[in-house]
């Protein structure tokens, strides 16, 4: 689960993370009575949305004056923001963060990730703040600092003097470097992060370290251990798939092709993406139906997977260790049932009772495209997909 930056903020600050004074705001007259709060006269409005890059794309403005405050506002709430991680749909601006300038000496890139390699805490650092990750790594690979966390132990001062010294940083900012690190690695640990990344972190000209910027990315699986933190979630800015799958406890990201994934199993769902790719299909999603298959779990996953209008076909991936096929086949004609499918359906079923389960397909009277291995199923979805199939195999359940 992404977070907000203003929100990302006050969570680093609670951990003794040194952040620019700001405040949220809903429309442009609430923007410019913050500015006035905040003091000053140079102001940084920024558009609160889940995407990097929104100063390239328009949605961070710096402004000197209540009106021209207010014109920036005019012009980001309720358009939406395409940046090069939103894809050209974007996300909506239904908010805006209003920050004091401040004077930066320096910029530096900082992020705080989990490396599955070393199965560790890494720290990522570089001196070529205000950058993407990315664009760091390919340009100046020789600037990135790298350090990792003993989990029996914990980030160590001597780790993060380390890293102030790599980083050039002033003797003098040393204690205040360690205590942003140690701050950020804190929150990290403590609320089941994945991601903490400040880009960029200032050194401003009154000599202090500051974050300009923060995100953070939480566990959804350990979000039931930190229900604040859930609470900051913000749907808007999800995908609407994603999301009603979520509040139905199903696993599902939605992709840009037209073959609809209903699994159960994550590792069997990627196995099954990986098939239709391999048929020459695209998937349209991963939906992993968890072990409990029963007929209204699977109604759910179908009546999502058809909420994408690019659904062409459907295939359903069913290995029954706990479950049994018989029982998974009399949920899925019980779902045909209930929703109306108007693609071609294929079914593959494997492990206990699957010939039961075969027999309940054959005789539920509904066009059902069966399938005995996965790549069987993958090809055959494929070329439904592709008409290659007839017309009588696509089902038109009667709601």
């Amino acid at each position: 689960m992404d977070i907000h930056e203003y929100q990302a903020k006050e969570i680093l600050a609670n951990f003794g993370v040194d952040i620019p004074p700001g405040a949220l705001a809903y429309s442009p007259e609430q923007a410019a009575y913050r500015a006035r709060e905040i003091g000053g006269d140079r102001w940084v409005v920024k558009a609160q949305v889940h995407a990097g890059g929104r100063g390239k794309a328009g949605g961070v403005k710096v402004c000197s004056s209540d009106a021209e405050i207010q014109e920036t506002c005019e012009n980001l709430f309720g358009r939406k923001l395409v940046t090069h991680q939103t894809g050209p749909e974007g996300k909506g601006i239904y908010r805006v963060y209003v920050e004091g300038a401040v004077p930066i000496e320096r910029e530096i890139y900082l992020g705080f990730v989990l490396d599955r390699s070393s199965q560790r805490v890494m720290i990522v650092a570089s001196a070529e703040g205000g950058m993407e990750i990315e664009e760091i790594s390919a340009e100046k690979p020789e600037s990135i600092v790298r350090a990792t966390v003993e989990p029996a132990v914990g980030l160590q001062d001597f780790q993060c003097r380390q890293i102030a010294f790599k980083l050039g940083i002033d003797p003098a900012l040393t204690a205040r470097m360690v205590r942003t690190l140690q701050g950020c690695y804190q929150a990290f640990s403590e609320y089941d992060a994945t991601m903490v990344e400040i880009n960029p972190l200032v050194i401003t000209g009154d000599n202090r370290i500051l974050a300009l910027d923060a995100k953070m990315t939480f566990d959804d699986n350990a979000l039931f251990r930190h229900p604040h933190i859930s609470e900051l979630r913000d749907k808007s800015q999800e995908d609407p798939r994603e999301s009603r799958a979520a509040d139905r406890g199903l696993s599902y990201v939605g992709l840009d092709g037209n073959i609809g994934c209903i699994v159960n199993g994550a590792g069997l769902a990627m196995a099954t993406m990986d098939t239709i790719k391999l048929a020459g299909g695209e998937p349209a999603n991963f939906l992993d139906i968890g072990g409990g298959a029963t007929p209204e779990r699977v109604a759910k996953a179908f009546r999502l997977v058809m909420s994408d209008s690019n659904v062409q076909a459907v295939l359903v991936n069913i290995f029954a260790g706990i479950n049994r096929c018989d029982w998974v086949a009399e949920g899925v004609v019980q779902a045909l049932k209930e929703v109306q499918v108007e693609v071609p359906v294929i079914v593959r079923l494997a492990g206990t009772n699957v010939e039961e389960g075969q027999k309940i397909l054959a005789k539920s009277g509904l066009p059902i495209i069966r399938a005995r291995t996965l790549m069987e199923a993958a090809e055959r979805a494929v070329g439904a997909w592709k008409n290659d199939l007839t017309e009588n195999t696509i089902v038109r359940a009667v709601q």
